[in-house]
């Protein structure tokens, strides 16, 4: 059996679809049994690890779409502004 923390490169280095790819792997090994107590646990401990590299990049993900957002909301409120004329109704 191929030890995948030995295959792969550290998790820290991984982007978000290989890291995902591997998590899925770990998770079919893990599903289909036949492994080793201490083999069971050493997939265990990489699925975490790829795990927390995938949150990490969805947060980093989420955080630049709500800035994203954030700015463009900003600008929808001032275009809209503009679209009405001043504030006091007057042009």
């Amino acid at each position: 059996m191929t030890d995948t923390s030995t295959d792969a490169p550290p998790a820290g280095e991984m982007g978000y679809e290989q890291a995902r790819d591997e998590l899925i792997a770990v998770v079919r090994r893990l599903e289909a049994g036949g492994s080793t107590l201490e083999e069971s646990l050493a997939l265990w401990e990489r699925g975490e690890e790829l795990a927390a590299v995938c949150r990490r990049w969805l947060e980093g993900a989420r955080a630049r779409l709500d800035a994203v957002l954030a700015e463009g909301g900003e600008d929808a409120a001032d275009e809209a502004a503009d679209e009405e004329g001043p504030a006091d109704g007057r042009e």
